[in-house]
C-alpha cells in the first residue's frame, strides 16, 4: 500500500474483506485503471456474514489536482455509509439510464434502492499523471449515522478528519487503485518533502 499508509490513513489491521470491481473485473491494490474504464460506480463487496455491523464507505484522490502539487487533497469522489456486511453495492437503473448516486440509511439484506441519496459518485477524471484512488471503509459505531452527513463538501476533504468527527475510529479495509486518463503516458511524481 504504497504512499496510502500516512498520506490518507494511519496503519490499521484489516478486520474485514472488501472488494471492488469495474465492468466485473476486480483489480489488485495498486493496478493501473484507466479512465472510461472507471466512469460508472463500481460494484462494492462487503465480506461477513453479521447483519448487526454497518459501514461506512468514502472513494477519495489525495493527488488531486496533480500529485506534485495536491492542493485538493483529499478529493472525494463517493461516500456511503450505514451498509450491511454481506451487502453489494450495485449500480442502479432508472428507466434506462444509470443512477449514479450515493446512498445512505441501507437496511439489512436490502439492496441500496432502499436508501437515501446524499453524495453522488463521481467519475475519477485525472488531466495530470497518475492519481491513486483509495476506498476507505470503516465500520460505524452503531447501525445508522445520527448526525447529519450532508455537510461534506468534495475538495480538500479530510480522511483522518472525517473519521474522528464521526467515531469511526481505523479503517476497516482498504482497497486502492491508480487512475490514469485515456492517453496518459503513466508515471508518478511526488515533491520531496525533505
Amino acid at each position: 500500500m504504497y504512499r496510502v499508509l500516512g498520506d490518507v490513513v494511519d496503519a490499521f489491521s484489516p478486520s474485514i474483506s472488501m472488494t471492488v470491481s469495474y465492468n466485473d473485473k476486480f483489480f489488485t491494490c495498486g493496478q493501473v485503471l484507466r479512465t472510461p474504464i472507471v466512469s460508472n460506480p463500481p460494484r462494492v463487496q462487503i465480506g461477513g456474514t453479521d447483519f448487526t455491523f454497518s459501514y461506512t464507505l468514502v472513494l477519495v484522490d489525495p493527488d488531486a489536482p496533480n500529485p506534485t502539487e495536491p492542493t485538493m487533497r483529499e478529493y472525494l469522489h463517493w461516500y456511503q455509509n450505514n451498509l450491511a456486511r454481506s451487502f453489494e453495492l450495485v449500480n442502479i437503473y432508472n428507466d434506462g439510464l444509470l443512477n449514479s448516486r450515493m446512498v445512505t440509511d441501507i437496511p439489512e439484506s436490502t439492496t441500496v434502492e432502499f436508501g437515501n441519496v446524499i453524495i453522488p459518485y463521481e467519475s475519477p477524471q485525472p488531466s495530470i499523471r497518475i492519481h491513486r484512488m483509495i476506498f476507505i471503509l470503516f465500520r460505524q459505531p452503531s447501525r445508522r449515522m445520527t448526525r447529519s452527513v450532508t455537510n461534506q463538501r468534495r475538495c480538500n476533504f479530510n480522511t483522518r478528519d472525517f473519521a474522528e468527527m464521526y467515531n469511526l475510529g481505523l479503517p476497516a479495509s482498504v482497497v486502492y487503485f491508480n487512475c490514469q486518463r485515456e492517453r496518459g503516458s503513466g508515471f508518478r511524481r511526488f515533491k520531496s518533502t525533505s
